[in-house]
């Protein structure tokens, strides 16, 4: 079925009401690697019930966070095989610091579609209330459709981040365990691509690959563990755009420059020199 923009472009996905709580949080934040170093005060805040920080890209995960099923990209307007599709890019804005329990609405709808020739972009929106109806997160994400394009939409807006013409502020090199993908999925994403060889095979990959929204989170905290020392409560938004693959084992290199009020970022593989994530935006509240 060919992408219909009139029909995808403004659709209401629904509302879904859900609820986690502190374990989930710390199962979540283990996964990013949180705890390596099981003595240090400021790890112990991601992994153990005492005084937890949560990081706001939690908001990512929060929401199907107990799903057992492979994800599926059927929408109105929208009917797309899963091996097709990568995450294109993802953004957190937290409106105030995220709890490390409770329950919450969310609301999301297709905010755009982007053809761009080969490939479509799908854009959703996410605003999330609290039981009582007060602002928790919005989250805005793309997908990256391969040999999905071609169906006469608009290409849309360049929105590259410019970086400083200097050298990083900070450089910041984190391993990854092999392992890593197998213990993410268990946050709620049981796509194949991550964990099923064969799968990954055929959808053109030699091996199963990271979770981008994995790495998102390990870059977010590495940032957040760099520029306000471990404070997720200070985070007030975090962006980026997936700019290749991550496997698990891998060293993530993530570079930080420093620009006003803003950090921008970068993240690659170490081993394969290839980027990873880019057009990194990381806010302070």
């Amino acid at each position: 079925m060919p992408i219909d923009p009139a029909i995808a472009i403004g659709a209401d996905l629904g509302t879904t009401e859900f609820s986690w709580s502190t374990s989930d949080v710390l199962l979540y934040q283990l996964a990013l690697g949180a705890g390596g170093d099981p003595l240090a005060a400021r790890e112990l805040r991601y992994a153990t019930e005492q005084d937890t920080v949560v990081l706001p890209t939690f908001a990512t995960v929060a929401q199907n966070f107990h799903a057992t099923e492979p994800p599926k990209v059927s929408f109105p307007g929208v009917e797309i095989d899963l091996a097709k599709v990568v995450h294109g890019s993802q953004s957190v804005t937290a409106h105030r610091p995220l709890p490390a329990n409770g329950s919450a609405t969310a609301r999301t709808r297709i905010s755009d579609v982007h053809d761009k020739g080969k490939a479509a972009v799908i854009w959703q929106e996410t605003e999330v209330v609290d039981a009582s109806g007060e602002p928790l997160w919005t989250a805005r994400s793309s997908i990256f459709a391969r040999g999905e394009g071609g169906f006469g939409g608009e290409r849309g807006p360049s929105d590259k981040i410019e970086l400083p013409e200097r050298g990083a502020d900070l450089t910041i090199d984190v391993p990854t365990l092999g392992q890593q993908a197998l213990l993410y999925r268990l946050c709620g994403d049981r796509n194949p691509l991550h964990s099923d060889p064969a799968f990954a095979r055929a959808a053109g990959f030699d091996a199963p690959i990271l979770h981008g929204l994995c790495t998102y989170g390990i870059v977010a905290k590495t940032v957040t563990d760099a520029v306000v020392d471990g404070d997720a409560s200070a985070v007030a938004s975090w962006s980026a755009k997936f700019a290749g693959i991550m496997l698990p084992g891998e060293t993530l290199r993530v570079r930080i420059w420093h620009d006003g009020e803003r950090e921008l970022v970068t993240a690659e593989s170490l081993e394969r020199g290839a980027p990873v994530l880019a057009d990194a935006v990381f806010t302070r509240r």
